[in-house]
Formats: C-alpha cells, structure tokens, sequence
C-alpha cells in the first residue's frame, strides 16, 4: 500500500519517521509530507528521511493560518493528482485530513490533546481510526462527534522512538546540564502566558541551561539558544528538563531524565499516565520551579524496565494498516 503521513511539528516529524519504518518492514511504500517551521524540515534532515515541504507554520493570525492550510489543501490536490494514497497517518492535520476525505481515504489519526479544540474538531470526526492512550478517557474523544473506531494502548506516543532509541548527538554544553522549554504561545488551544526566559536566565544558578527557543533562535545572555537541536538527545544528556507539557517531558522522563511540568494545562492525563508506572515526571506551580530544580537536578533513574513495559504504537497503526489492506 501507498501511505501518506503529514507531520506539522518536530513531534510529529519524528512520530512519522516511526510510523514509516514500521510500515516499511511490511513492505509498505509511506510518502511523508510536512510544513516549514523551525522544527521540522531540520529534524528530518538530522533524521536522515525524506520530507516533501509543503507551505510554512504562519501563525501570525486566524487569516494566516486558514490562508495557508488551504494553500496546503491545494498542493497537496497536486502533489497526488496522478498516484494517490490508499491511507493517510496523522497526529491531527486538518489539511491531510481534509484531502483524504476528500479522495476517500481511509484516515488514522493519532491524538495525545484532547483539550486541543480547534484540531480535535477538524480532524476527528473524519477519522476512520484514532489511536490514543489509554490514559485519555474515550468520553473525551467522542465529544469530537467521533464516528470512527477508537484504539488504545498502554503507553504514549513518544514510546515509538524512545523505545530503542540511542542519542545520535553529543552535546559539550557542561554539567551540570538543565534543559527548559517554553511554553508553544501560539498554539491555537492554548491562552496562558508565562515568563519563560526569566525562569531560564533564574535556573543558571543551578546549572548550564539549553533554552529550546520555539521561534526566535537569538542569542541570550547567560543562555545556550541553540538553532537546532536533538531534543530526544539532548535530554538523554541533561541532569534536569523544565517544560509545559508534553513532549519533551516525556522524552526525558521516558529515558530517566528528571522532568518538571510547569501546571498550566489541565488534562494531562498521558503525563499522569507515565507518573503512575514510576517514571519521573513531577507537575509544580511557577513558583516552586527553582525549589523543585535544586531537589531533582542530576537524580536520574534507571527505567528501561519500565520503558520495555509499554507498548509502541507505531506497531498498533501497522497493524490497522494491515487490517485495511486485507479488507
């Protein structure tokens, strides 16, 4: 079968690098499309797999970002006018998901943000098959008028290349080594707002910080802003990750890294999941980061057992790709 994974962010980029080795061990054939953004045409060429870039991350305004997902529509029309897919994978891509309806694909959606609104809507319901964790309750899914099969698994995404993975960079930043990332501001779910860089510049006292700048990769004083970076490496390497969410925190806790998630989202579920197997993730208020830092730095753990105990599911979606061949 032809399969077509669209990534938007890094995360996703390398979620469909491990979807796409999985599917190729079947023998599948899997074109993989993404967006220009300062996270993705970077990690896959640190990745070594082929990317089509199509349109750019313009987050600047509702205008922009409907202007150019329907731009992304079109040239994705281009891209498989002559030789379409026969299923199309993504972690929530409203573009890949609208054109796969449209040609009458089957659609496997990936999903680890239920309160992620505006997505969640445009995506879900067209979905023939969501893959989820267990730890996301299924009434939060079927809010999104769901019609299509719900799967999940014991684990979370990140499994599927944390599981065997080795870091490919080494970083000489010094030790002890604390890693922070700021909160994605321009998400289209999210409203808070938070001082990031002042925490960062406070979290020198304790240690060299690597400031995983979302967009502007300036320099800043006191800090290491590097332009691109092996997050996954990088964490496996840092005494301590600061984070808001999500993936980061959980590549580092996934590889015994002491992560800290700053309390701004609710439903963070799938980080809770992770807590109750052992791994080290601790949820703080803003005003308790430094303390928490000065207790955690540098107590790494031990989890490959832990991490062996998950299931991976870039094995569960070759499997729904088996099933749909074989229909």
């Amino acid at each position: 079968m032809k399969i077509w994974y669209d990534a938007l962010t890094g995360k996703q980029v390398r979620y469909g690098v491990a979807i796409a080795r999985a599917l190729r061990k079947h023998g599948h054939e899997v074109v993989l499309t993404t967006r220009r953004h300062p996270d993705t045409v970077p990690l896959a060429k640190h990745l070594n797999e082929e990317f089509v870039a199509v349109g750019r991350y313009e987050p600047e305004s509702l205008l922009t970002r409907l202007r150019n997902g329907t731009r992304r529509q079109l040239q994705f029309c281009k891209l498989f006018e002559k030789n379409q897919p026969d299923l199309a994978i993504s972690h929530g891509s409203a573009d890949l998901c609208r054109v796969a309806f449209g040609l009458g694909k089957p659609i496997i959606t990936t999903l680890d943000t239920p309160y992620a609104a505006a997505p969640n809507r445009l995506t879900l319901p067209l979905s023939n098959y969501i893959v989820a964790s267990k730890a996301i309750p299924k009434d939060k899914i079927e809010h999104y008028n769901v019609d299509g099969q719900i799967i999940d698994f014991d684990g979370v995404d990140e499994v599927a290349w944390i599981k065997d993975f080795k870091p490919n960079a080494k970083y000489a930043f010094g030790k002890p080594l604390i890693a922070i990332r700021p909160l994605e501001e321009k998400a289209a779910y999210n409203k808070a707002k938070m001082d990031m860089l002042s925490l960062a510049k406070k979290l020198t006292e304790l240690g060299k910080v690597v400031y995983l700048s979302r967009y502007q990769r300036k320099t800043v004083k006191k800090l290491i802003v590097p332009k691109f970076v092996d997050s996954a490496s990088l964490v496996a390497q840092a005494d301590l990750f600061i984070g808001v969410g999500g993936t980061i925190t959980r590549e580092a806790a996934l590889q015994g890294t002491p992560a800290i998630t700053i309390k701004v989202f609710s439903d963070q579920q799938v980080n809770d999941l992770l807590v109750k197997k052992g791994f080290p993730i601790y949820e703080t208020s803003p005003a308790d980061v430094m303390k928490l830092a000065k207790e955690l730095i540098g107590k790494k753990r031990n989890v490959k057992d832990l991490l062996g105990k998950l299931q991976n599911p870039a094995d569960i979606i070759a499997d729904i790709v088996e099933k749909v061949g074989n229909s």
